[in-house]
């Protein structure tokens, strides 16, 4: 996967999206994976302030987004402003 096939788009455009209800990975490993990432995402934007990039799915194409992650649920990753992306929406994490 590379950031190429990704559409940068802002975090203020999230609210707007659709999100499926579907799951993007297609194994236990890289949901375990991504499991990971997002709490090392929390950790860092909550103690660092530390930008991640998420790159996401809606109903429409791939997009990443560079942001701090605020909160996780069991189900969303919580941005500023009140912002969620799905977590079964979520591809990857990086920094």
């Amino acid at each position: 996967m590379t950031a190429l096939a990704f559409e940068k788009i802002e975090k203020e455009r999230i609210s707007e999206l659709k999100f499926p209800q579907n799951e993007v990975l297609l194994d236990k490993e890289s949901i375990s994976e991504r499991e990971r990432e997002l709490n090392r995402a929390l950790s860092l934007g909550n103690l660092e302030h530390t930008k991640i990039k998420i790159y996401f799915e809606d109903d429409q194409s791939r997009k990443l987004v560079e942001t701090t992650v605020w909160g996780l649920t069991d189900k969303r990753v919580i941005l500023k402003q009140g912002v969620v992306i799905p977590i079964n929406r979520v591809h990857k994490i990086s920094l």
